[in-house]
């Protein structure tokens, strides 16, 4: 064979030209034992914790425990085709996920994988799971309402934007149908929603998509499912992902979000599980010593920025199952310290027909009052106390005794009460309509009204008010308030519908003054009905003096 020293010298000039002195160092590991989703690894002592792992499958792990000579690492994907002695590659990373207004709409994985099937993905923009919360000097108060549409928060335990409000309670209570009605309430507003499902059914998880799909709030919600089919590693990470799309939006966009975990008592079992299996040392429960700081990591990050990082906020809703009502253990106390308020759903309340079926006498919003609209306050100023308070008496009457006449009446009105405050599920109402109807309860305009009745009222009276006094609506979504001129406006056009409601006739669409301006023709009104009673009076008189007459004649 004969050599062509022409095409080596152009080999050589070329490799010279293009040589570079930089060389791409990798630091790999090797594999010593896999399973359960966690993986012990040998070989890769410059790693740091935290830190992001490849895989020779492509799945992703994180570096949990850096030990002497090993480090364990959990493994965020398949794992089930590695072996012992695979290679496993640093990344310098820390573990980030997509973010972007590209995810609203889609239903996706922890790691932001859709799960849909509507494409991948077109976003370029990342975010890492694990952040610093904002501090003290980057927050402001809560002053902002986050309306439910649900009449028993919304009046007794309000939740401002950037609150950490606990939900609570049993298994089948109407837990997530809080939270999902919350959401569906936002439409029409600037708040995007992220509904994070950690441990649930996927048949649970479609059904609470279709939902939203069939409510338009799909168009404002973002769904990161890690369903009970996934490894717990995954199930463990799924809130921390959500919460990262969620500060996307209040970080970069200055808007308000919403974030659900539906329910961190999954999370806090795939940690014990996870943590079990790395050799870590149980306390109670078997839960690590750590699982405080598991939730408490997640939940500071909610907040309302101050105005000069742009007055963004991070609503976040938890969600808590506990066995039996048992609040008192370990990962229920844990997540009521560490949230502003919890809302509880007992199954007694449940069962007997009363949904929402929360207990108003240990439900609490500790710092949602300030953000209150200032009509709900108003008129729902002691509604908590009375509910309590009827609680009781409901108590004592069960024994048989003989009540007096206001503590029968207390009774009658403490009915209608809860009745009002019965709502169907994914049937939010604007919070103007809900202060009608708990102000015509609280007055006694359906003191009359038969308790099975009340259900029918509420729907008619709201009926009537939009179509015949829309003024009064648009004073009150306007305002906030129940000033003492819409409220004079508005007691005899309830007295009205609540006569008519009783007789079973058509209410008078012109009962009470439509607007202010009218006032001077219902007093010429009320000048001519006087003066029509008063010739009224008059002609009873000479009839009667005829009478007298024509009996004295016979006599």
């Amino acid at each position: 064979m004969r050599i062509n020293p022409e095409e080596i010298t152009s080999v050589l000039k070329k490799e010279i030209e293009t040589y570079s002195g930089e060389f791409q160092v990798e630091e790999e590991g090797t594999i010593l034992e896999v399973g359960d989703g966690i993986a012990r690894i040998y070989g890769l002592t410059n790693c740091m914790a935290g830190e992001m792992l490849e895989f020779s499958n492509g799945s992703k792990g994180v570096a949990f425990n850096l030990e002497e000579s090993s480090i364990g690492a959990v493994i965020l994907g398949e794992y089930h085709d590695l072996r012992e002695g695979d290679t496993v590659k640093r990344t310098d990373a820390v573990l980030q996920v997509p973010v972007g207004e590209e995810l609203i709409g889609r239903v996706v994985d922890p790691l932001g994988n859709p799960l849909d099937g509507k494409g991948p993905l077109k976003t370029d923009k990342f975010r890492a799971v694990e952040s610093d919360a904002p501090g003290i000097a980057d927050r402001q108060s809560v002053k902002e309402p986050l309306q439910t549409g649900i009449k028993a928060i919304d009046s007794m335990i309000p939740i401002g934007r950037g609150q950490r409000e606990l939900i609570i309670g049993d298994r089948g209570t109407g837990k997530t149908a809080v939270a999902i009605d919350t959401s569906i309430n936002q439409k029409g507003g600037d708040v995007i929603c992220v509904y994070v499902a950690v441990g649930q059914k996927a048949s649970t998880v479609a059904g609470v998509v279709q939902r939203l799909t069939e409510t338009g709030a799909m168009d404002y919600t973002i769904v990161v499912n890690a369903s009970a089919a996934m490894p717990a590693p995954l199930q463990y990470v799924a809130p921390y992902c959500g919460c990262a799309m969620a500060e996307y939006f209040m970080y970069e966009k200055d808007g308000h979000t919403l974030c659900v975990y539906d329910d961190l008592s999954k999370q806090a079992a795939s940690y014990r599980q996870l943590s079990l299996l790395l050799r870590r040392p149980p306390g109670r429960e078997a839960y690590p010593g750590d699982v405080f700081y598991l939730h408490s990591r997640l939940l500071e990050r909610s907040a309302k920025l101050s105005d000069d990082l742009g007055a963004g906020s991070l609503t976040a809703l938890p969600v808590i199952e506990t066995q039996e009502g048992e609040v008192s253990a370990y990962i229920p106390t844990n997540v009521i310290s560490i949230t502003d308020g919890q809302i509880y759903l007992v199954p007694e309340l449940f069962f007997a027909g009363v949904r929402p079926a929360i207990d108003v006498g240990i439900s609490v919003s500790r710092v949602g009052g300030s953000a209150q609209v200032k009509g709900m306050k108003a008129v729902a100023g002691s509604l908590r106390l009375d509910l309590a308070q009827f609680r009781e008496l409901e108590a004592f009457a069960q024994l048989g005794t003989e009540l007096d006449a206001a503590t029968q009446r207390q009774l009658d009105r403490g009915f209608r009460m809860v009745e009002i405050l019965k709502q169907g599920q994914y049937q939010p109402m604007d919070v103007a309509e809900q202060i009608l109807i708990i102000w015509a309860g609280s007055k006694g305009k359906l003191d009359d009204v038969p308790v099975d009745r009340v259900r029918e009222y509420e729907v008619g009276f709201l009926d009537f008010i939009k179509a015949t006094h829309s003024e009064i609506v648009e004073q009150l979504t306007e305002t906030g308030e129940v000033s003492e001129e819409l409220e004079a406006l508005l007691s005899p056009v309830c007295d009205d519908f609540t006569r008519s409601f009783l007789e079973g006739t058509a209410p008078d669409p012109r009962a009470g003054a439509g607007t202010v301006d009218d006032e001077d023709q219902g007093e010429a009104t009320e000048e001519e009905g006087a003066a029509e009673a008063a010739d009224a009076a008059d002609a009873e008189a000479d009839g009667a003096d005829d009478q007298e007459g024509d009996e004295g004649e016979d006599a």
